[in-house]
This record gives structure tokens, sequence and C-alpha cells, in this order.
């Protein structure tokens, strides 16, 4: 029997499954974490610049280059690992480092990047964190660690995947540019499932943090659209004040639109990715199964607090420009049907002008006929009276009662004459 054909991307679609696999990460142990992103047309970046830039990192260490073409890569870098990810608009590199630094969230441990390394990254940071896994000691020492190390206002703390561990963090920028975050493993929690636990507080930081772009960039948006929003309020008005010309309104109507489609056509990958990333940052702390530790505030509830408001902006200025751009091409059609109505009734209005002057040109062009048969009629009555004049002799008649005798006949001939050319012109004049 012959084999199957197999579809061309059968395989490697079925490894893209396996193909981000997430750390084991022993305890204690220290998570270094960035990621970089271009600032303008990030998802149009040239991503063979990251993987040079990837490959001078490895360089550095010995260490094996990723295939060509890849999107990801885990290995080791020297006494390190590393995990590296290329996504739609950014690139993350993770180093993990078996055991502690003496100084807690120590700067010294981002060192894993060279300066001049990081100098010449193509784009720029995003975020970046420290994470500090230690094992559970006792509750009294958590707390304490915890107060010590976060700002207890912004603070976040909860029990996760079952009382696996607890983990903390304050999404500030520490003195160093760093965000801090710390997990606090419970005995028998295995290397696996604090390597998940990582990694899904990195893409919880880092998406929010992408996620936040939407909220800005509606910031820097909302007072075009104050004003675009008061200019097409005014031409509405003067839709219904009749005041300005129609088609001055309507060519205004025209100008704001085109800038409210424009801002949709800017704004829409901003807003979709924004919505793609919100969903993800609620979809892994969900998967985190917290439960309250110390009755601190949970990361849901500090993302229910801080950042969810701010994703609301990011959806209630989408749905308003949609408003406005639908009001907009609403408005337009209505002023159309306005200016297609005024024009009907001038084209109209030409119309009975036009009927009114066939109707003044016929006439005239009637009595120019019974002229023209008058005209025509004297010119042959004094032809047909010169060729007659010799038979006065003849019939004793004079020349005036001659020309008298043959002037009817010669009038209705020539009107019968002028007739028939009439019919026979009007017969061939096409339908």
């Amino acid at each position: 029997m012959a084999p199957i054909s197999d579809h061309p991307l059968r395989y490697s679609l079925a490894n893209e499954l396996h193909a981000r696999p997430f750390p084991s990460i022993e305890t204690p142990s220290t998570a270094v974490y960035l990621a970089v992103k271009q600032p303008e047309n990030a998802a149009g970046r040239n991503r063979e610049a990251d993987m040079a830039h990837l490959v001078a990192l490895l360089d550095r260490y010995g260490a094996p280059h990723p295939q060509p073409g890849a999107t990801h890569y885990f290995g080791h870098l020297g006494r390190y690992q590393l995990k590296w990810e290329s996504h739609t608009e950014f690139v993350t590199y993770t180093a993990f480092i078996d055991g502690l630094s003496a100084r807690p969230f120590d700067p010294a441990d981002f060192e894993v990047f060279p300066s001049d390394w990081l100098d010449d990254i193509p784009g720029v940071r995003m975020t970046s964190a420290l994470i500090r896994v230690e094992p559970w000691s006792d509750k009294e020492k958590v707390i304490g660690a915890i107060n010590d190390w976060f700002v207890p206002e912004s603070i976040a703390v909860s029990r996760v995947l079952d009382d696996a561990a607890v983990m903390a963090g304050d999404f500030r920028i520490d003195a160093a540019g760093h965000q801090r975050f710390a997990i606090f493993a419970a005995p028998g929690t295995g290397s696996r499932r604090i390597g998940r636990l990582v990694q899904r507080l990195c893409e919880v930081e880092t998406y929010k943090t992408m996620s936040m772009l939407g909220f800005s960039e509606v910031k820097a948006m909302s007072p075009r659209m104050n004003d675009i929003d008061a200019r097409l309020t005014n031409l509405m008005e003067e839709m219904t004040d009749n005041a300005t010309p129609a088609e001055d309104t309507l060519r205004k109507l025209l100008e704001v639109s085109a800038e409210l489609e424009t801002m949709v056509a800017r704004a829409a990958f901003r807003f979709g990715a924004t919505e793609a990333y919100e969903a993800i940052v609620h979809q892994r702390i969900e998967v985190m199964r917290e439960s309250r530790f110390d009755g601190r505030q949970t990361f849901n509830e500090f993302m229910m607090r801080r950042y969810d408001p701010a994703m609301r902006t990011v959806q209630s200025t989408k749905g308003r420009l949609a408003a406005m751009s639908d009001r907009a091409i609403r408005a337009g059609d209505l002023l159309r049907t306005r200016v297609d109505v005024e024009r009907s009734a001038q084209n109209q209005a030409l119309l009975e002008s036009m009927n009114t002057r066939a109707d003044m040109q016929l006439k005239l062009q009637r009595t120019v006929e019974g002229l023209s048969v008058v005209a025509i009629s004297y010119y042959a009555v004094s032809l047909a009276a010169y060729a007659l004049f010799p038979l006065t002799e003849v019939t004793g008649l004079s020349k005036g009662a001659l020309t008298a005798v043959i002037t009817l006949p010669v009038v209705l001939l020539v009107w019968w004459l002028i007739r028939r050319l009439q019919r026979s012109l009007h017969s061939e004049r096409p339908e």
C-alpha cells in the first residue's frame, strides 16, 4: 500500500505546539527577564537583526546557535540557562541562575546581559524584571521579606497552584530600572511547576505593559477626537438650520469622515493587539488559581483595580471612534440625499423651462414657416409672371390681371411643397 502523502506543513505545525516548553527551575534560583520592542512598526521589524543580536550574545559564551529562522531558543549560556522568544511585536530574553544573591534583587544579576551588548540591542526596553525564587521557610519570615522588598500600597500577594507557592510583586520599577517578583516555593513543588509559574509571571508583566501602549495611544488621540466630535456636531446643526448651502456642509463633512477613517485605520492594529494582550493577562492569572494570603490583595484584584480601568478606557475609545465614524457616514448619507433632492428640483425646474422654450421655439418656427411660404410664393409668383407675360396678348389680360390669376395657385403649390418636405423630414428623424 502506498504511503499517505503528508501536508507540507504537517510536522512544523505539530512541532509548534511543543516548541516553547516551560523551563525547569530549581529552588533557590533567580530569573532575569528582558523584553525589547522596536519603537515604530514593531510588527514589521527586521527580524534578522533580532537573530543577529541573539547570536552575538551566544558567541560571547560560546553557546550553539539556533536554527535559521527560529522564533525561540533555549540553551546553556555559561553557568546560566537562556530562553529567547520572538513575538509579533517584541523579543524576550530570560536567563535562569542557580542560587540567590546575598542582596535581594541585586542589580548585578542583570549583568548576565553585558552592558555593551545591551547598548546595541535593536529596540528599546519595554520591561525587565528580577524574579527571586526561594524555598518556603515559615509564614512570618515570608511576610517579613514581602514587607521589606515591596511597596505596601501596591503589593499583590497570593497563594497559587493549589498552595504550591506564594508569589508577590508590586509592579513598580525599582531604582535599578527593573520590576521585582518573589516566589516562595512550598516543599515538594517540582522544578517544572516553578518554571511554569516564573514563565507566567513574565508573561503577565510583559503583556500588561504591551497592552498599556493602547491606553497611551487613546490618551494621545483624545484631544483630536474631542475636536472632531465638536466639528461633527456643528455640521449636523448646520444641516438642521439650513443656514449653509448643503454642498458646503457636505464638503466639510467628507473632510471629517476622512479624518475619522484615517484614525480608525491607524489605531486598528493597536486596538486589536491591546485586546489580545489583555485577554492573555487575565488568562495567565486565572490559570495560577489564586487564593488570598495574609489578607493581601491578589494579582487578579490588583489588575481589577489598577489595570482594568485603563483597558476599559481603550475599549470605550474604540467604541466612541467607531460610533463617530458611523455618525459621520449617516450624516453624509442624509446630506447627500438632501443635495440629490435639491438637484432633482433644480433639474425639474430646468426641464420645465426647457419645455417652455421648446414650445415657444415651435410657435416661432410655425410663424417663420408661414412667413417663408409668403416669401417663397412672392418670388415664385414674380418668376411665373415673367414667364407668362407673353400670353397677355393672346388672352387679352393685362399683366396685373395675369399676375392676380396665378397668385393663388402658386401660393397653394408652395404651401403644399413645404408641408410635404416637413413630413418627409419628420419621417426620416430617428426615434
